[in-house]
Protein backbone atom coordinates (compact mmCIF):
# COMPACT_ATOMS: atom_id res chain seq x y z
CA UNK A 1 0.00 0.00 0.00
CA UNK A 2 0.96 3.64 -0.75
CA UNK A 3 0.53 4.58 2.76
CA UNK A 4 2.90 1.58 4.14
CA UNK A 5 5.72 2.37 1.50
CA UNK A 6 5.21 5.84 2.43
CA UNK A 7 5.58 5.86 6.29
CA UNK A 8 8.39 3.32 5.47
CA UNK A 9 10.39 5.37 4.17
CA UNK A 10 9.95 8.02 6.45
CA UNK A 11 11.16 5.87 9.29
CA UNK A 12 13.88 4.59 6.94
CA UNK A 13 15.19 8.06 7.08
CA UNK A 14 14.80 9.14 10.88
CA UNK A 15 16.91 5.92 11.56
CA UNK A 16 19.56 6.53 8.93
CA UNK A 17 19.85 10.32 11.12
CA UNK A 18 19.70 8.01 14.48
CA UNK A 19 22.45 6.12 12.77
CA UNK A 20 20.86 3.06 13.08
CA UNK A 21 19.91 -0.13 10.53
CA UNK A 22 16.43 -0.74 9.57
CA UNK A 23 15.60 -3.74 12.02
CA UNK A 24 14.76 -7.18 10.03
CA UNK A 25 11.56 -7.65 12.30
CA UNK A 26 10.08 -4.63 11.92
CA UNK A 27 6.44 -4.66 10.55
CA UNK A 28 3.87 -1.59 9.11
CA UNK A 29 0.32 -2.82 9.38
CA UNK A 30 -3.07 -1.32 9.11
CA UNK A 31 -4.61 -1.42 12.18
CA UNK A 32 -7.84 -3.57 12.98
CA UNK A 33 -9.70 -0.22 14.86
CA UNK A 34 -9.23 2.84 13.60
CA UNK A 35 -9.25 3.92 17.16
CA UNK A 36 -6.18 3.14 17.36
CA UNK A 37 -4.61 4.91 14.29
CA UNK A 38 -4.72 3.49 10.43
CA UNK A 39 -1.41 2.13 10.75
CA UNK A 40 0.74 0.24 13.64
CA UNK A 41 4.42 -0.27 13.38
CA UNK A 42 6.76 -2.26 16.38
CA UNK A 43 9.75 -0.97 15.07
CA UNK A 44 11.01 0.74 18.44
CA UNK A 45 10.27 -2.77 20.17
CA UNK A 46 12.79 -4.40 17.66
CA UNK A 47 15.18 -1.91 18.63
CA UNK A 48 15.56 -1.84 22.08
CA UNK A 49 18.09 -4.74 22.87
CA UNK A 50 20.35 -3.26 20.21
CA UNK A 51 19.77 0.10 21.57
CA UNK A 52 19.72 -1.34 24.97
CA UNK A 53 17.11 1.44 25.63
CA UNK A 54 13.03 1.03 26.62
CA UNK A 55 10.70 0.98 23.57
CA UNK A 56 8.64 3.71 24.73
CA UNK A 57 11.49 6.08 24.90
CA UNK A 58 12.97 4.56 21.31
CA UNK A 59 9.22 5.11 20.25
CA UNK A 60 9.28 8.77 21.66
CA UNK A 61 12.26 9.87 20.03
CA UNK A 62 11.07 8.52 16.38
CA UNK A 63 7.41 9.98 16.85
CA UNK A 64 8.92 13.77 17.29
CA UNK A 65 10.58 12.71 14.52
CA UNK A 66 7.66 11.70 13.03
CA UNK A 67 5.31 14.94 13.98
CA UNK A 68 7.57 16.69 11.36
CA UNK A 69 5.82 15.02 8.14
CA UNK A 70 3.11 17.09 6.44
CA UNK A 71 1.53 13.83 5.51
CA UNK A 72 0.40 12.73 8.83
CA UNK A 73 -2.21 13.85 11.02
CA UNK A 74 -1.46 12.30 14.39
CA UNK A 75 1.26 10.20 15.75
CA UNK A 76 0.94 8.31 19.10
CA UNK A 77 3.10 5.99 21.38
CA UNK A 78 0.97 2.63 22.56
CA UNK A 79 1.16 -0.04 24.91
CA UNK A 80 4.74 -1.49 25.07
CA UNK A 81 6.03 1.07 22.50
CA UNK A 82 3.65 0.94 19.65
CA UNK A 83 3.55 3.45 16.91
CA UNK A 84 0.22 4.16 15.92
CA UNK A 85 -0.26 6.20 12.67
CA UNK A 86 -2.74 8.31 11.32
CA UNK A 87 -2.25 10.18 7.62
CA UNK A 88 -4.52 13.96 7.08
CA UNK A 89 -6.87 13.49 4.35
CA UNK A 90 -4.97 14.95 1.82
CA UNK A 91 -2.61 11.64 1.37
CA UNK A 92 -5.72 9.67 0.54
CA UNK A 93 -7.28 12.48 -1.88
CA UNK A 94 -3.78 12.12 -3.72
CA UNK A 95 -4.44 9.08 -4.61
CA UNK A 96 -7.45 9.51 -6.23
CA UNK A 97 -6.11 12.24 -8.26
CA UNK A 98 -3.03 10.01 -9.45
CA UNK A 99 -6.19 7.47 -9.97
CA UNK A 100 -8.23 10.10 -12.06
CA UNK A 101 -5.04 11.28 -14.12
CA UNK A 102 -3.48 7.17 -14.78
CA UNK A 103 -6.95 5.95 -15.61
CA UNK A 104 -7.27 2.69 -17.27
CA UNK A 105 -3.02 2.26 -16.15
CA UNK A 106 -4.00 2.86 -12.73
CA UNK A 107 -3.10 -0.19 -10.68
CA UNK A 108 -0.40 -1.16 -13.19
CA UNK A 109 2.82 -1.78 -12.37
CA UNK A 110 6.72 -2.60 -13.74
CA UNK A 111 7.45 -5.64 -11.69
CA UNK A 112 8.01 -8.00 -14.51
CA UNK A 113 9.94 -5.64 -16.71
CA UNK A 114 12.33 -7.11 -18.43
CA UNK A 115 10.97 -11.00 -17.40
CA UNK A 116 9.52 -13.17 -20.69
CA UNK A 117 6.78 -15.33 -19.29
CA UNK A 118 4.88 -18.25 -21.19
CA UNK A 119 1.65 -19.59 -19.93
CA UNK A 120 0.39 -22.82 -21.01
CA UNK A 121 -3.24 -23.25 -20.72
CA UNK A 122 -6.33 -25.21 -21.62
CA UNK A 123 -4.52 -27.50 -23.55
CA UNK A 124 -7.10 -29.79 -23.59
CA UNK A 125 -7.06 -33.19 -26.48
CA UNK A 126 -8.98 -32.51 -29.31
CA UNK A 127 -11.14 -35.16 -28.78
CA UNK A 128 -14.27 -33.11 -28.16
CA UNK A 129 -15.72 -30.42 -26.96
CA UNK A 130 -14.41 -27.76 -24.01
CA UNK A 131 -16.62 -28.96 -20.80
CA UNK A 132 -17.17 -26.81 -17.74
CA UNK A 133 -13.54 -28.19 -16.06
CA UNK A 134 -12.03 -26.88 -19.30
CA UNK A 135 -13.83 -23.61 -19.26
CA UNK A 136 -12.35 -23.08 -15.73
CA UNK A 137 -8.81 -23.48 -16.19
CA UNK A 138 -9.26 -21.20 -19.40
CA UNK A 139 -10.91 -18.23 -16.92
CA UNK A 140 -7.36 -18.67 -14.64
CA UNK A 141 -4.79 -19.26 -17.64
CA UNK A 142 -6.49 -16.00 -19.85
CA UNK A 143 -6.86 -13.98 -15.98
CA UNK A 144 -3.51 -14.81 -15.36
CA UNK A 145 -2.16 -13.52 -18.70
CA UNK A 146 -3.91 -10.01 -18.68
CA UNK A 147 -2.24 -9.72 -14.56
CA UNK A 148 1.24 -10.63 -15.47
CA UNK A 149 0.66 -8.01 -18.26
CA UNK A 150 -0.41 -5.31 -16.05
CA UNK A 151 2.74 -6.03 -13.82
CA UNK A 152 5.07 -5.32 -16.75
CA UNK A 153 5.92 -9.02 -18.31
CA UNK A 154 6.64 -9.67 -21.32
CA UNK A 155 3.90 -12.64 -21.60
CA UNK A 156 2.94 -15.33 -24.61
CA UNK A 157 0.02 -17.22 -23.62
CA UNK A 158 0.01 -20.63 -25.49
CA UNK A 159 -2.01 -23.89 -26.41
CA UNK A 160 -0.47 -27.25 -26.56
CA UNK A 161 -1.95 -29.82 -29.04
CA UNK A 162 -1.76 -33.07 -27.99
CA UNK A 163 -2.28 -34.63 -31.24
CA UNK A 164 0.19 -37.46 -31.26
CA UNK A 165 -0.66 -40.00 -28.40
CA UNK A 166 -3.20 -42.51 -28.01
CA UNK A 167 -6.37 -40.62 -27.36
CA UNK A 168 -6.11 -39.01 -31.04
CA UNK A 169 -6.02 -42.51 -32.14
CA UNK A 170 -8.81 -43.57 -30.94
CA UNK A 171 -10.80 -40.03 -32.15
CA UNK A 172 -9.69 -41.29 -35.47
CA UNK A 173 -10.86 -44.74 -34.60
CA UNK A 174 -14.17 -43.95 -33.20
CA UNK A 175 -15.06 -41.61 -36.04
CA UNK A 176 -14.48 -44.20 -38.65
CA UNK A 177 -16.50 -46.87 -36.96
CA UNK A 178 -19.55 -44.55 -36.98
CA UNK A 179 -18.77 -43.66 -40.51
CA UNK A 180 -19.50 -47.51 -41.28
CA UNK A 181 -22.33 -47.53 -39.20
CA UNK A 182 -24.23 -44.85 -40.75
CA UNK A 183 -22.95 -46.41 -44.20
CA UNK A 184 -25.08 -50.08 -42.90
CA UNK A 185 -21.59 -52.08 -42.47
CA UNK A 186 -21.19 -54.02 -39.09
CA UNK A 187 -18.61 -52.65 -36.76
CA UNK A 188 -17.15 -54.09 -33.70
CA UNK A 189 -16.80 -51.47 -31.38
CA UNK A 190 -14.22 -51.38 -28.60
CA UNK A 191 -14.47 -50.72 -25.00
CA UNK A 192 -13.32 -47.14 -24.48
CA UNK A 193 -14.02 -45.80 -28.03
CA UNK A 194 -15.97 -41.93 -28.21
CA UNK A 195 -19.83 -42.19 -27.45
CA UNK A 196 -20.24 -38.45 -28.13
CA UNK A 197 -23.13 -37.58 -30.43
CA UNK A 198 -20.86 -34.97 -31.99
CA UNK A 199 -18.86 -38.13 -33.02
CA UNK A 200 -21.72 -39.25 -35.00
CA UNK A 201 -22.12 -36.00 -36.66
CA UNK A 202 -18.38 -35.51 -37.62
CA UNK A 203 -18.68 -38.75 -38.94
CA UNK A 204 -21.76 -37.91 -41.01
CA UNK A 205 -20.21 -34.52 -42.33
CA UNK A 206 -16.97 -36.33 -43.62
CA UNK A 207 -18.86 -39.55 -45.10
CA UNK A 208 -21.28 -36.49 -47.00
CA UNK A 209 -18.16 -34.67 -48.45
CA UNK A 210 -16.14 -38.02 -49.07
CA UNK A 211 -19.14 -40.32 -50.85
CA UNK A 212 -16.62 -43.31 -51.25
CA UNK A 213 -15.03 -43.01 -47.38
CA UNK A 214 -16.22 -46.68 -46.15
CA UNK A 215 -14.74 -48.26 -49.17
CA UNK A 216 -11.24 -47.69 -47.89
CA UNK A 217 -8.80 -49.73 -45.82
CA UNK A 218 -9.50 -49.55 -42.27
CA UNK A 219 -6.34 -47.94 -42.06
CA UNK A 220 -6.94 -45.35 -44.22
CA UNK A 221 -9.98 -44.53 -43.26
CA UNK A 222 -8.99 -44.12 -39.56
CA UNK A 223 -6.29 -41.54 -40.91
CA UNK A 224 -8.85 -39.34 -42.87
CA UNK A 225 -10.81 -39.40 -40.11
CA UNK A 226 -8.61 -38.52 -37.47
CA UNK A 227 -7.66 -35.76 -39.83
CA UNK A 228 -10.68 -34.33 -40.32
CA UNK A 229 -11.91 -34.79 -36.91
CA UNK A 230 -9.61 -33.38 -35.07
CA UNK A 231 -9.65 -30.22 -37.22
CA UNK A 232 -13.44 -30.05 -36.71
CA UNK A 233 -12.44 -30.28 -32.85
CA UNK A 234 -9.82 -28.51 -32.78
CA UNK A 235 -11.63 -25.65 -34.71
CA UNK A 236 -14.67 -25.52 -32.10
CA UNK A 237 -12.31 -25.38 -29.23
CA UNK A 238 -11.00 -22.10 -31.02
CA UNK A 239 -14.13 -20.99 -31.44
CA UNK A 240 -15.76 -21.84 -28.06
CA UNK A 241 -12.48 -19.95 -26.52
CA UNK A 242 -12.88 -17.10 -28.86
CA UNK A 243 -16.65 -16.64 -27.64
CA UNK A 244 -15.52 -17.02 -23.74
CA UNK A 245 -13.13 -14.09 -24.40
CA UNK A 246 -9.67 -16.06 -24.10
CA UNK A 247 -7.13 -15.97 -26.33
CA UNK A 248 -3.76 -17.84 -27.13
CA UNK A 249 -1.07 -16.21 -29.27
CA UNK A 250 0.88 -19.80 -30.41
CA UNK A 251 -0.97 -23.30 -31.01
CA UNK A 252 1.82 -25.74 -30.35
CA UNK A 253 1.70 -29.31 -31.77
CA UNK A 254 2.92 -32.41 -30.32
CA UNK A 255 3.04 -33.67 -33.45
CA UNK A 256 6.01 -31.50 -34.40
CA UNK A 257 7.56 -32.39 -31.70
CA UNK A 258 7.84 -35.75 -33.06
CA UNK A 259 8.36 -34.52 -36.61
CA UNK A 260 11.67 -32.94 -36.06
CA UNK A 261 12.80 -35.19 -33.98
CA UNK A 262 12.58 -33.71 -30.49
CA UNK A 263 11.65 -35.97 -28.25
CA UNK A 264 14.31 -38.77 -29.56
CA UNK A 265 16.99 -35.12 -28.97
CA UNK A 266 15.99 -35.01 -25.48
CA UNK A 267 16.46 -39.13 -24.70
CA UNK A 268 20.17 -38.67 -26.26
CA UNK A 269 20.30 -35.38 -23.83
CA UNK A 270 19.39 -37.79 -20.92
CA UNK A 271 21.81 -40.73 -21.62
CA UNK A 272 24.50 -38.22 -22.21
CA UNK A 273 23.53 -36.64 -18.37
CA UNK A 274 23.69 -40.10 -17.21
CA UNK A 275 19.97 -39.49 -16.59
CA UNK A 276 18.35 -42.55 -18.08
CA UNK A 277 18.54 -46.29 -18.23
CA UNK A 278 16.80 -49.39 -19.81
CA UNK A 279 15.26 -51.51 -18.15
CA UNK A 280 12.72 -54.45 -19.16
CA UNK A 281 12.92 -52.96 -22.30
CA UNK A 282 11.99 -49.36 -21.24
CA UNK A 283 13.63 -46.12 -21.25
CA UNK A 284 13.54 -45.14 -17.77
CA UNK A 285 14.70 -41.04 -16.41
CA UNK A 286 16.13 -41.31 -13.35
CA UNK A 287 13.66 -38.33 -11.67
CA UNK A 288 14.95 -39.52 -8.31
CA UNK A 289 18.09 -37.99 -8.46
CA UNK A 290 16.05 -34.37 -8.20
CA UNK A 291 13.63 -35.32 -5.23
CA UNK A 292 11.20 -37.84 -7.06
CA UNK A 293 9.77 -40.48 -5.29
CA UNK A 294 10.52 -42.75 -7.90
CA UNK A 295 11.92 -42.84 -11.60
CA UNK A 296 9.89 -42.75 -14.43
CA UNK A 297 9.29 -44.34 -17.94
CA UNK A 298 9.53 -42.48 -21.20
CA UNK A 299 9.47 -45.02 -23.60
CA UNK A 300 7.18 -48.25 -22.83
CA UNK A 301 8.57 -51.85 -23.37
CA UNK A 302 5.83 -51.87 -26.45
CA UNK A 303 8.12 -49.04 -28.10
CA UNK A 304 5.09 -46.36 -27.56
CA UNK A 305 6.08 -42.93 -25.70
CA UNK A 306 4.87 -41.83 -22.29
CA UNK A 307 3.16 -38.33 -22.02
CA UNK A 308 5.95 -37.84 -19.90
CA UNK A 309 8.86 -38.23 -22.89
CA UNK A 310 6.75 -35.25 -25.36
CA UNK A 311 6.34 -33.31 -22.02
CA UNK A 312 10.28 -33.16 -21.10
CA UNK A 313 11.00 -32.00 -25.16
CA UNK A 314 7.97 -29.79 -25.32
CA UNK A 315 9.29 -27.77 -21.86
CA UNK A 316 13.18 -28.08 -22.95
CA UNK A 317 11.31 -26.08 -26.56
CA UNK A 318 9.92 -23.68 -24.04
CA UNK A 319 12.91 -22.36 -22.89
CA UNK A 320 14.99 -22.64 -26.24
CA UNK A 321 12.42 -19.74 -27.09
CA UNK A 322 13.84 -17.48 -25.02
CA UNK A 323 11.27 -17.84 -21.60
CA UNK A 324 12.37 -17.24 -18.52
CA UNK A 325 9.52 -18.70 -16.67
CA UNK A 326 7.00 -21.03 -17.63
CA UNK A 327 3.49 -21.43 -15.89
CA UNK A 328 1.28 -24.72 -16.58
CA UNK A 329 -2.06 -24.47 -16.11
CA UNK A 330 -3.38 -28.07 -14.78
CA UNK A 331 -6.17 -29.80 -13.62
CA UNK A 332 -5.75 -30.68 -9.75
CA UNK A 333 -5.46 -34.51 -10.97
CA UNK A 334 -2.23 -33.59 -11.88
CA UNK A 335 -0.94 -32.61 -8.41
CA UNK A 336 1.42 -35.63 -8.64
CA UNK A 337 2.90 -35.35 -11.92
CA UNK A 338 4.69 -31.56 -10.95
CA UNK A 339 7.60 -33.16 -9.01
CA UNK A 340 8.52 -35.16 -11.90
CA UNK A 341 8.05 -32.30 -14.41
CA UNK A 342 10.43 -30.37 -11.67
CA UNK A 343 12.86 -32.99 -11.92
CA UNK A 344 12.70 -32.63 -15.97
CA UNK A 345 13.09 -28.97 -15.65
CA UNK A 346 16.44 -29.36 -13.77
CA UNK A 347 17.84 -32.11 -15.81
CA UNK A 348 17.40 -29.86 -18.83
CA UNK A 349 19.90 -27.59 -17.19
CA UNK A 350 16.68 -24.85 -15.41
CA UNK A 351 16.38 -23.95 -12.15
CA UNK A 352 13.11 -24.79 -10.08
CA UNK A 353 11.88 -21.11 -9.75
CA UNK A 354 12.12 -20.95 -13.90
CA UNK A 355 8.91 -23.38 -13.38
CA UNK A 356 5.40 -22.80 -11.91
CA UNK A 357 2.16 -24.76 -12.11
CA UNK A 358 -1.07 -23.54 -11.19
CA UNK A 359 -3.46 -26.29 -10.31
CA UNK A 360 -7.32 -25.90 -11.17
CA UNK A 361 -9.80 -27.92 -9.45
CA UNK A 362 -13.09 -29.37 -10.29
CA UNK A 363 -16.11 -27.57 -11.19
CA UNK A 364 -19.66 -29.15 -9.61
CA UNK A 365 -21.61 -28.35 -11.89
CA UNK A 366 -25.37 -27.50 -10.83
CA UNK A 367 -28.47 -26.34 -11.45
CA UNK A 368 -30.91 -25.72 -8.71
CA UNK A 369 -28.30 -27.93 -6.22
CA UNK A 370 -28.83 -30.92 -8.26
CA UNK A 371 -25.21 -32.08 -9.58
CA UNK A 372 -25.19 -32.37 -13.50
CA UNK A 373 -22.57 -35.13 -14.67
CA UNK A 374 -20.05 -34.73 -17.06
CA UNK A 375 -18.05 -37.16 -19.03
CA UNK A 376 -16.66 -36.77 -22.32
CA UNK A 377 -15.42 -40.30 -23.35
CA UNK A 378 -19.37 -41.29 -22.84
CA UNK A 379 -20.68 -37.95 -24.06
CA UNK A 380 -22.81 -36.87 -20.81
CA UNK A 381 -21.18 -33.96 -20.20
CA UNK A 382 -22.02 -29.82 -20.11
CA UNK A 383 -19.99 -28.18 -23.03
CA UNK A 384 -18.59 -24.94 -21.82
CA UNK A 385 -20.41 -22.94 -25.21
CA UNK A 386 -23.53 -24.10 -23.29
CA UNK A 387 -22.72 -22.73 -20.07
CA UNK A 388 -21.56 -19.64 -21.64
CA UNK A 389 -25.01 -19.10 -23.65
CA UNK A 390 -27.08 -20.04 -20.43
CA UNK A 391 -25.36 -17.61 -18.14
CA UNK A 392 -23.41 -14.83 -20.41
CA UNK A 393 -20.01 -14.65 -20.28
CA UNK A 394 -19.56 -12.45 -17.79
CA UNK A 395 -21.34 -14.39 -15.19
CA UNK A 396 -19.13 -17.53 -16.37
CA UNK A 397 -15.74 -16.05 -15.94
CA UNK A 398 -16.42 -13.96 -12.58
CA UNK A 399 -17.62 -17.27 -10.88
CA UNK A 400 -14.82 -19.09 -12.02
CA UNK A 401 -12.18 -16.41 -10.83
CA UNK A 402 -14.13 -16.42 -7.52
CA UNK A 403 -12.33 -19.26 -5.71
CA UNK A 404 -8.68 -20.09 -5.44
CA UNK A 405 -8.22 -22.05 -8.38
CA UNK A 406 -7.09 -25.26 -6.17
CA UNK A 407 -10.18 -25.22 -4.23
CA UNK A 408 -13.45 -27.24 -5.65
CA UNK A 409 -16.14 -24.79 -7.15
CA UNK A 410 -19.81 -25.21 -6.67
CA UNK A 411 -21.35 -23.23 -10.07
CA UNK A 412 -24.84 -23.15 -10.17
CA UNK A 413 -26.60 -22.09 -13.93
CA UNK A 414 -29.48 -21.16 -12.06
CA UNK A 415 -28.35 -19.04 -9.20
CA UNK A 416 -25.91 -17.34 -11.64
CA UNK A 417 -28.15 -15.69 -13.99
CA UNK A 418 -30.19 -14.40 -11.25
CA UNK A 419 -29.84 -10.12 -11.17
CA UNK A 420 -29.45 -10.00 -7.63
CA UNK A 421 -27.30 -8.59 -4.85
CA UNK A 422 -26.92 -12.45 -4.23
CA UNK A 423 -24.89 -13.21 -7.36
CA UNK A 424 -21.17 -11.76 -7.23
CA UNK A 425 -20.25 -10.33 -10.39
CA UNK A 426 -23.82 -8.84 -10.99
CA UNK A 427 -22.63 -7.04 -7.24
CA UNK A 428 -19.93 -5.77 -8.69
CA UNK A 429 -21.05 -4.94 -12.19
CA UNK A 430 -24.15 -2.98 -10.69
CA UNK A 431 -21.84 -0.62 -8.60
CA UNK A 432 -19.71 0.48 -11.73
CA UNK A 433 -23.27 0.94 -13.07
CA UNK A 434 -24.66 2.87 -10.54
CA UNK A 435 -21.98 4.72 -10.68
CA UNK A 436 -22.13 5.38 -14.45
CA UNK A 437 -26.06 6.65 -13.80
CA UNK A 438 -24.66 8.92 -11.05
CA UNK A 439 -22.43 10.67 -13.50
CA UNK A 440 -24.92 10.61 -15.73
CA UNK A 441 -27.44 12.40 -14.08
CA UNK A 442 -25.38 14.99 -12.91
CA UNK A 443 -24.19 15.81 -16.52
CA UNK A 444 -27.65 16.50 -17.08
CA UNK A 445 -27.78 18.72 -13.85
CA UNK A 446 -25.12 20.88 -15.13
CA UNK A 447 -22.61 19.35 -13.17
CA UNK A 448 -20.08 18.19 -15.48
CA UNK A 449 -16.52 17.18 -14.19
CA UNK A 450 -13.45 18.36 -16.32
CA UNK A 451 -11.12 15.14 -17.46
CA UNK A 452 -9.05 15.57 -15.27
CA UNK A 453 -9.71 16.82 -11.58
CA UNK A 454 -7.68 19.04 -9.34
CA UNK A 455 -5.99 18.34 -5.88
CA UNK A 456 -8.31 21.47 -4.46
CA UNK A 457 -11.89 19.55 -5.48
CA UNK A 458 -10.75 16.75 -3.12
CA UNK A 459 -10.84 19.06 0.02
CA UNK A 460 -14.25 18.25 0.91
CA UNK A 461 -13.64 14.08 0.90
CA UNK A 462 -12.93 13.78 5.31
CA UNK A 463 -15.91 11.88 6.13
CA UNK A 464 -14.78 8.25 7.89
CA UNK A 465 -16.44 6.40 4.88
CA UNK A 466 -14.61 8.29 2.33
CA UNK A 467 -11.24 8.02 3.72
CA UNK A 468 -11.94 4.16 4.08
CA UNK A 469 -12.85 4.28 0.29
CA UNK A 470 -9.84 6.29 -0.99
CA UNK A 471 -7.72 3.53 0.84
CA UNK A 472 -9.23 0.91 -0.74
CA UNK A 473 -8.74 2.28 -4.20
CA UNK A 474 -5.05 2.87 -2.99
CA UNK A 475 -5.21 -0.66 -2.20
CA UNK A 476 -5.94 -1.75 -5.90
CA UNK A 477 -2.18 -1.26 -6.75
CA UNK A 478 -0.80 -4.08 -4.44
CA UNK A 479 -3.46 -6.40 -4.97
CA UNK A 480 -2.82 -6.34 -8.48
CA UNK A 481 0.90 -6.94 -8.21
CA UNK A 482 0.50 -9.20 -5.45
CA UNK A 483 -1.97 -11.39 -7.74
CA UNK A 484 0.86 -10.97 -10.24
CA UNK A 485 3.75 -12.51 -7.70
CA UNK A 486 0.74 -15.63 -6.46
CA UNK A 487 -0.30 -16.56 -9.96
CA UNK A 488 -3.94 -15.86 -7.99
CA UNK A 489 -6.48 -14.04 -10.33
CA UNK A 490 -8.93 -14.72 -7.38
CA UNK A 491 -7.22 -12.10 -5.68
CA UNK A 492 -8.62 -9.40 -8.15
CA UNK A 493 -12.49 -10.92 -7.66
CA UNK A 494 -12.28 -10.76 -3.69
CA UNK A 495 -10.74 -7.07 -3.97
CA UNK A 496 -13.68 -5.93 -6.03
CA UNK A 497 -16.01 -7.73 -3.83
CA UNK A 498 -14.87 -5.59 -1.00
CA UNK A 499 -14.60 -2.38 -3.07
CA UNK A 500 -17.76 -2.73 -4.64
CA UNK A 501 -19.46 -3.39 -0.86
CA UNK A 502 -17.99 -0.11 0.53
CA UNK A 503 -19.47 1.78 -2.82
CA UNK A 504 -22.84 0.17 -2.34
CA UNK A 505 -22.63 1.17 1.73
CA UNK A 506 -21.04 4.58 0.90
CA UNK A 507 -24.10 5.86 -1.55
CA UNK A 508 -26.86 4.16 0.62
CA UNK A 509 -25.71 6.57 3.38
CA UNK A 510 -24.23 9.74 2.01
CA UNK A 511 -26.21 11.68 -0.57
CA UNK A 512 -24.01 12.39 -3.88
CA UNK A 513 -26.06 14.82 -6.07
CA UNK A 514 -28.01 16.01 -3.26
CA UNK A 515 -25.28 16.61 -0.47
CA UNK A 516 -25.99 20.26 -0.04
CA UNK A 517 -22.96 21.54 -1.20
CA UNK A 518 -21.99 21.96 -4.37
CA UNK A 519 -18.11 21.50 -3.81
CA UNK A 520 -18.75 18.72 -1.54
CA UNK A 521 -20.92 16.98 -4.53
CA UNK A 522 -18.09 17.75 -6.71
CA UNK A 523 -15.60 16.16 -4.51
CA UNK A 524 -17.82 13.10 -4.18
CA UNK A 525 -18.28 12.77 -8.16
CA UNK A 526 -14.32 12.88 -8.71
CA UNK A 527 -14.16 9.83 -5.81
CA UNK A 528 -17.07 7.66 -7.40
CA UNK A 529 -15.76 8.40 -11.03
CA UNK A 530 -12.30 7.04 -9.89
CA UNK A 531 -13.94 4.19 -7.99
CA UNK A 532 -15.80 3.11 -11.13
CA UNK A 533 -12.38 3.28 -13.28
CA UNK A 534 -10.71 0.82 -10.76
CA UNK A 535 -13.66 -1.32 -10.97
CA UNK A 536 -13.05 -1.35 -14.58
CA UNK A 537 -9.51 -2.16 -14.10
CA UNK A 538 -9.84 -4.88 -12.47
CA UNK A 539 -12.81 -6.78 -14.47
CA UNK A 540 -10.78 -6.08 -17.17
CA UNK A 541 -8.39 -8.13 -15.76
CA UNK A 542 -10.65 -11.05 -14.97
CA UNK A 543 -11.68 -10.63 -18.57
CA UNK A 544 -15.57 -9.52 -17.56
CA UNK A 545 -17.27 -6.12 -19.02
CA UNK A 546 -17.89 -3.21 -17.04
CA UNK A 547 -21.54 -2.25 -17.81
CA UNK A 548 -22.86 1.26 -17.82
CA UNK A 549 -26.70 0.69 -17.27
CA UNK A 550 -28.19 -2.68 -15.87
Amino acid sequence: MRAERYLEQALRSILENMQVAWPEKAVIEPTKDIRHGEFATNIAMTLARSLSRAPREIAAEIASALHQNEELASIEVAGPGFLNVSFRPSFWQKTILQADKEKNLFGSCRDGEGTKIQVEFVSANPTGPLHIGHGRGAAVGDALVRILRFAGYDVTAEYYINDAGRQMRLLGLSIWLRAKELAGKPVEWPEDYYKGSYIIDIARDLSAQCPGLTDLADKAGEKICFEYGMETILNGIKQDLKDFRVGHDVWFSEQSLVDRGAIEQTFQNLKEKNLSFEQDGALWFRTTDFGDDKDRVLRKSNGLLTYFASDIAYHDDKYKRGFDRVVDVWGADHHGYIPRMRAAVQAIGRKQKAFDVVLIQLVNLLSNGEQIAMSTRSGQFETLADVVKEVGTDAARFMFLSRKSDSPLDFDLELVKQRTMDNPVYYVQYAHARICSVLRKAKEMGMALPDQAEASMLNPLTDRDELDLMKTVDRFCDVASDAAANLAPHHISYYLADLAGQLHGYYARHPVLQAGDTALSTARLVMLRTVGQVIRNGLDLLGVSAPESM
